[in-house]
């Protein structure tokens, strides 16, 4: 047997304990993605008025769900992720595998078996001790329920089974070797308030208060378009949190979030645009967090919506399954020039698919690869392909098609609206005509599953591990029928596939695993379906006289809204405490005990988390 094992990075001379947790800056908030009503103004200050051990996070994305097993939206995954535990977490500061509801793991010889030792001090919020059989349960209820699988099923594909021998011991089987078992991104919850549900599919375990769960919050009260609130678990196993109650506030606008903060309604917002994170930059008790980019910005272009068994749909531009076409796309925008008018500096042009935040996986095209912004070699291609310019300067493709593209754009993303009216500008240089359509998100998703729509924006978050970004381009995600499709191109590539199947079984050699991961990039890259923009920077802000103390991840120059963890709010302290000499927190103490804990010694396997969510599917 091999041991899988965690060793806690040496701490940096001169650090001490409590700087080393305390973070640096921070805030909480949701992407400016989905439109709903403001929250209700005396509902919020019922909840939030005069209560110092109370942080109060602005949103402006509705919950899908409350199910673990339906909720995709960030801000649903989130708020589960602060309400049941995982079987692993990871380390604030450097991403890497710790333990969790799993004190350490073996895996046998050939990586088929994996044998995970439970911890035996957990508890569920109404006091039932978790075992290894609520694991072993979740993942076989995910298995065998295909209304159970919606949000994480893709997790336990390769799972033949999932047993639980005794309370302290989980046996999972797989069918192939698999190089993300230290990251099963999936909500751990109890068997014995979850197995009298009869249909998954419709419940959303959003009326019976408070929520049973094992995380550090428990949540107590749902608003729909109005707020959830969570109260702190006492019984927390790594100690409870030091603010007594967190309040996600509904609040669509993002100006009116900035007002919220400077008044003191709120706590902390995210997802701010680089004019308000100026604006913001030195009002007293504000402090801004400009955290480094975990999510690309990008639009994929319609190569024939289709579904796994071939049947076309939708009514896509027939030029579009051209690459030369695509390409030309591709070199006629700057990306430059997308950074410094639209994000004011605040991101960084994409190359290939995983920001370079990942340094491991991260990768950019070669000199002989790229297609840069070059307006004649853009023009120079559509030349020699047969692309005839017509009297109006819209070229007509070879078969006799005028180059009128539609493009879907949010128009709730300020930053995509400016993105999208630059390109209108630049495709017209290379004799592309736009029609430009900014619509709501509900519009925009259904022209995607449809496939009605040429050009469509899109953005994702990618964690320590890309397996989910890149499972969502294989032909697999293709729709089984129209309307059902898990990513957001149609996108099916034989090679592509070949290679998503040689990293996710190589569990022994990170280097080998990441070299499969950036030739698949590059595929992307070449193939010009799927084309990133921009990495650009999350931009937050908090109070600090209501926030002493609050943990990014990574650490330095982490963010804090969609983090891997929950370190963000269970281990901030509110400002009175955060001004008192007071040490490390008990929910530091049980962290650091529980990354010492984890034994053996064997070969380190980066990480991965569900990175992205259906909201997320710009």
């Amino acid at each position: 047997m091999v041991a899988q094992h965690h060793q806690p990075r040496p701490r940096p001379p001169g650090r001490t304990a409590p700087s080393r947790w305390a973070g640096l800056l921070a805030a909480a908030g949701a992407l400016v993605i989905g439109a709903m009503p403001a929250a209700a103004p005396s509902a919020a200050a019922a909840e939030t008025s005069g209560d110092n051990d109370t942080m109060t996070i602005a949103v402006s994305q509705p919950v899908d769900s409350l199910s673990p097993f339906l909720a995709q939206r960030l801000i649903s995954t989130n708020i589960l992720r602060l309400s049941y535990d995982f079987l692993t977490n990871y380390d604030p500061e450097t991403n890497e595998t710790i333990p969790a509801l799993a004190e350490s793991w073996e895996t046998s010889d050939d990586g088929l078996t994996w044998t995970f030792t439970i911890r035996d001090d957990v508890t569920w919020s109404d006091g039932e001790p978790l075992t290894a059989e609520d694991i072993a349960w979740t993942y076989t209820t995910i298995m065998e329920d295909e209304a159970a699988a919606e949000a994480n099923g893709n997790f336990v594909a390769n799972f033949e089974s999932a047993e639980a021998p005794d309370p302290t011991t989980l046996k999972v089987t797989l069918s192939e070797r698999q190089a993300t078992m230290l990251a099963l991104d999936i909500p751990i919850v109890p068997k014995h308030v979850w197995e009298t549900v009869d249909d998954f599919a419709s419940f959303n375990n959003d009326t019976d208060f408070p929520v049973v769960g094992s995380g550090p919050f428990v949540i107590t009260g749902y608003r729909p378009n109005q707020s959830v609130t969570l109260e702190a678990n006492t019984d927390y196993w790594r100690g409870a949190p030091e603010f007594d109650k967190l309040v996600f506030r509904f609040i669509p606008e993002k100006d009116a979030q900035v007002e919220a903060l400077r008044s003191g309604e709120v706590s902390l917002i995210s997802g701010l645009t680089p004019a308000q994170a100026d604006a913001l930059q030195g009002e007293e008790n504000i402090t801004v967090n400009n955290a480094t980019g975990k999510r690309f910005q990008a639009f994929t272009i319609n190569p024939g919506a289709r579904t796994q068994d071939g049947e076309e749909f939708g009514d896509g531009h027939p030029a579009l399954k051209d690459k030369t076409l695509r390409q030309a796309i591709m070199r006629a925008i700057d990306k430059d020039e997308i950074v410094q008018k639209v994000y004011g500096g605040y991101a960084e042009p994409a190359g290939g698919y995983i920001p370079a935040r990942y340094e491991r996986y991260a990768w950019s095209p070669e000199d002989d690869e790229r297609l840069d912004f070059d307006v004649d070699a853009a023009n120079e291609m559509l030349d020699d392909a047969g692309y005839e310019t017509g009297g109006d300067g819209v070229r007509v493709s070879p078969d006799g098609d005028r180059l009128k593209l539609r493009m879907h754009v949010h128009n709730n993303r300020p930053d995509y609206v400016s993105m999208g009216r630059l390109m209108q500008e630049r495709l017209a240089d290379i004799g592309i005509e736009i029609d430009n359509r900014t619509v709501d998100p509900g519009v925009l998703s259904d022209a995607l599953h449809n496939g009605k729509y040429d050009l469509i924006f899109t953005g994702w978050s990618v964690n320590p591990d890309p397996d989910y970004v890149l499972n969502i381009h294989t032909c697999d995600a293709l729709p089984e029928k129209p309307g059902t499709m898990r990513g957001d191109a149609y996108f099916c590539d034989k090679k592509y596939d070949e290679l998503y199947a040689k990293q996710l079984a190589e569990d022994s050699d990170p280097e080998k695993r990441a070299e499969y991961v950036k030739r698949m990039q590059a595929i992307l890259y070449d193939e010009a379906v799927v084309n990133t923009l921009t990495y650009s920077n999350l931009l937050e802000a908090y109070r600090s006289d209501v926030i002493g103390s609050i943990q990014v991840q990574p650490d330095p120059g982490g963010n804090l809204w969609g983090q891997d963890g929950h370190w963000s709010f269970s281990m901030a302290t509110p400002a009175a405490a955060g001004t008192r000499d007071t040490g490390t927190s008990a929910v530091v103490i049980a962290a650091l005990a529980a990354a010492l804990a984890a034994i053996g010694g064997g070969a380190y396997l980066y990480l991965r988390r569900r990175a992205a969510t259906a909201e997320d599917r710009e």
